[in-house]
C-alpha cells in the first residue's frame, strides 16, 4: 500500500447499523471498504483479497472476532486486526492483543480513536511497502557502516537494556527496533509500537498507560495502554521527541520503576518491558533548548544506536534497487526487471534525502509509470523531469545561504527552514517530509522563529 493507492479495510459486525456507520467513517477517510455480517462471510471475503485492516465485532451468532482474526492471519498474512466489543474487560483485551490483535476497543466506538489507530496501520503498511528492504523484515545492505549498525544492534539485543535509535527519516529505525526485539529473549512476547507524533496530545497518556472506566468523557470501559499490552515484550516509542513536556515526568517514572497508574485509577500496574525509543532529531539538542527533559533523555539513552543515511552507503543503492524492483514487479505481475548500468549510475548519483523509503517509492513509481521493466537512464530522467523538487540537490532549487564559521545555530536553522518552506510554496506537510521532522515539530519551529503562520498553510 502506498500513499497513492487507497487502503483497504474489512468491517465485520452482525449489526447492520454498526456496519453502515463504520463503513461511512472509513469511506470518509479515503479507505476502500468491504463489509461482512459474520465469521463465515468474513472468511469468504478474505479469500483471494488483500486487506490492510480488519475491524471485527467480538460476539456474533456464527462465531467470534478471534475466529475472524485467525482466518485473517491464515488468508491475509500481515493484516492488522482491531476487535470491537460491548463487553470489554482489561484481561480480555490483553489476551486478544497477545494473540495478535492490533487493538481492542469497547463499544460505542469513538470514530476519532478508531481513525487514530487506523492511521497507524496506514503508516506501518507504508513502511513495509516502502522502507522494509526484505520480505522477512531483514535490513538489506552490505556497506560496512550498515553492517556495523546491525552488529551493534545484535549486541544490544542480548543485554535487555533500553535503546535509543537516532537516525534520519526513512533509514529503517522501526526495522532496527524489530530486529532487536526478534534477536532478544523477548521475541515470543509482544512487540508494541506507538508513534508519539501520530496520537493527539489529549489521547497520548491514555494510549501509553490506559484508563479506567469514567476517567474522562467517553471512557465507557477500562482500557489497557501500550505499556501494559507490551508486558513481557518490547515497546517502541517512535518519534519520542514529540512527547509533550507535561507527560515526560510520568513516562520517566514508568521507565524507572516499570510501574504506572492508569488514568482515573490509583492502583499501580507493574510491567516487565524493554523500551526502544526512536527519533529523527537530536534529543541532546532538544535538551539544550529546554524542549526535552535531561533526566528522561539520559534514562532512554542507555544504549545509543544510529543508522547511516543512504547517501553515506551508496554501495547499498544497487542492492536495494534490485530488491525493490523484483519485489514490486512480483506484486504487479510483471516480468523480472532489468536495471541497466546507466540507470544504476543515476540512482547512485542522487542524494536520496528521503533515504531507503524514497528509493523504494521511486522504484515503485518508475515500474508503474514507465511502461517497461527494461530500466535505463531515460526512465530515471523521465521520472524526475516533472518533479524537480524530488532531486534534492538540483541546481534549479532555491538554496539556503551557506553559513559561515561562527554563524549562530539558530540563525542557520531558521534560514534552512525558510528555504525549505519557500521550496514547497509554503506547504507544511511537504516541508516536514523534506526536513525529516513531524508536522507538529515544524509548526513549533514556525512559532519559535516567529515566521508568519498564515503564509505557511
Amino acid at each position: 500500500m502506498t500513499s497513492d493507492v487507497a487502503s483497504t479495510v474489512l468491517v465485520v459486525d452482525d449489526e447492520p447499523g454498526i456496519r453502515t456507520a463504520l463503513r461511512a467513517n472509513f469511506l470518509r477517510h479515503g479507505w476502500q471498504v468491504e463489509t461482512a455480517s459474520g465469521v463465515r462471510e468474513a472468511t469468504r471475503t478474505l479469500e483471494g483479497n488483500d486487506f490492510d485492516l480488519v475491524v471485527s465485532d467480538v460476539r456474533m451468532p456464527d462465531g467470534t472476532g478471534m475466529d475472524v482474526m485467525r482466518s485473517a492471519s491464515r488468508l491475509c498474512p500481515g493484516v492488522a486486526v482491531i476487535l470491537l466489543t460491548a463487553y470489554g474487560s482489561v484481561p480480555d483485551a490483553v489476551t486478544a492483543m497477545r494473540d495478535g490483535a492490533l487493538d481492542y476497543l469497547t463499544k460505542p466506538v469513538s470514530f476519532d480513536q478508531l481513525q487514530t489507530i487506523a492511521a497507524q496501520v496506514m503508516h506501518r503498511a507504508k513502511l513495509i511497502a516502502a522502507g522494509d528492504p526484505a520480505p522477512n523484515g531483514a535490513i538489506v545492505g552490505r556497506s560496512p557502516s550498515l553492517l556495523g549498525a546491525i552488529q551493534r544492534a545484535r549486541a544490544a539485543a542480548s543485554t535487555g537494556a533500553d535503546v535509543l535509535i537516532e537516525a534520519e527519516s526513512g533509514t529503517g529505525k522501526e526495522l532496527l527496533a524489530r530486529f532487536i526485539h526478534d534477536a532478544s529473549d523477548r521475541n515470543r512476547k509482544p512487540f508494541v509500537a506507538l508513534n508519539c507524533a501520530a496520537v493527539p496530545e489529549s489521547l497520548l497518556e491514555s494510549e501509553l498507560f490506559g484508563h479506567s472506566r469514567g476517567a474522562f468523557t467517553g471512557a465507557f470501559a477500562s482500557k489497557p495502554g501500550k505499556f501494559e499490552l507490551a508486558d513481557g515484550g518490547t515497546i517502541l516509542l517512535d518519534e519520542i521527541g514529540e512527547m509533550p513536556l507535561h507527560l515526560q515526568p510520568k513516562l520517566l517514572r514508568a521507565l524507572q520503576e516499570r510501574e504506572f497508574e492508569r488514568l482515573g485509577d490509583s492502583h499501580p500496574v507493574r510491567v516487565d518491558i524493554r523500551v526502544i525509543a526512536t527519533t529523527n532529531v537530536s534529543l541532546a539538542a532538544m535538551v539544550e533548548r529546554g524542549q526535552f527533559r535531561s533526566d528522561l533523555y539520559y534514562r532512554l539513552n542507555v544504549i545509543p544506536l544510529s543508522l547511516p543515511p543512504l547517501r553515506d552507503r551508496k554501495e547499498d543503492i544497487p542492492v536495494l534497487a534490485h530488491h525493490f524492483a523484483e519485489k514490486f514487479a512480483t506484486q504487479m505481475r510483471l516480468a523480472t526487471p532489468r536495471l541497466h548500468p546507466e540507470f544504476l549510475e543515476r540512482l547512485m548519483s542522487h542524494t536520496w534525502p528521503g533515504n531507503v523509503r524514497e528509493l523504494a517509492n521511486f522504484m515503485r513509481r518508475v515500474l508503474t509509470l514507465s511502461g517497461t521493466v527494461d530500466l535505463d537512464a531515460g526512465c530515471f530522467e523521465m521520472e524526475f523531469q516533472g518533479n524537480p523538487k524530488s532531486l534534492g540537490a538540483s541546481q534549479s532549487q532555491p538554496q539556503a545561504p551557506a553559513p559561515t564559521a561562527g554563524t549562530p545555530i539558530r540563525q542557520v536553522e531558521r534560514l534552512h527552514l525558510e528555504s525549505t518552506l519557500a521550496l514547497t510554496d509554503g506547504n507544511r506537510t511537504h516541508a516536514a517530509e523534506m526536513l525529516g521532522i513531524s508536522l507538529r515539530t515544524l509548526r513549533n519551529k514556525i512559532r519559535e522563529y516567529g515566521l508568519p503562520p498564515r503564509r505557511y498553510a
